[in-house]
């Protein structure tokens, strides 16, 4: 079992920075690809970034490339999300999530994941 824990989000005007932060409990941490996934309104959930086991490399939904930043420290059993020129459609629940498949794997393999956090964006 792994247990991950959101945490960093909030309200932020349009242009504005985030940086989530996701705390992981439980299994080996270093073992698990990591991703970051959002839920807006009345949508379904959808991939924002994932990272390898190792950190070196990551991936981005197209819409967020270049914006968002994935990290993680495997020292402190964590992974962030650093979110700058926020957009009022980034606004949704994120959720990070944890892969034992490895970066790449479908959605459907990411089997552990956070309660969320609420991120506003407001123009």
């Amino acid at each position: 079992q792994v247990q991950l824990v959101e945490s960093g989000g909030g309200w932020v005007q349009a242009g504005g920075s985030l940086t989530l932060s996701c705390a992981a409990s439980g299994r080996t941490f270093g073992n698990y690809a990591m991703g970051w996934f959002r839920q807006a309104p009345g949508k379904e959930r959808a991939f924002v970034a994932g990272i390898n086991h190792t950190g070196r490399t990551t991936y981005y939904t197209p819409s967020v490339k270049g914006r968002f930043t994935i990290s993680r420290d495997n020292a402190k059993n964590t992974v962030y999300l650093q979110m700058n020129m926020l957009k009022p459609e980034d606004t949704a629940v994120y959720y990070c999530a944890a892969n034992a498949w490895g970066l790449g794997s479908p959605d459907s393999t990411y089997e552990y994941w956070g309660q969320g956090t609420q991120v506003t964006v407001s123009s």
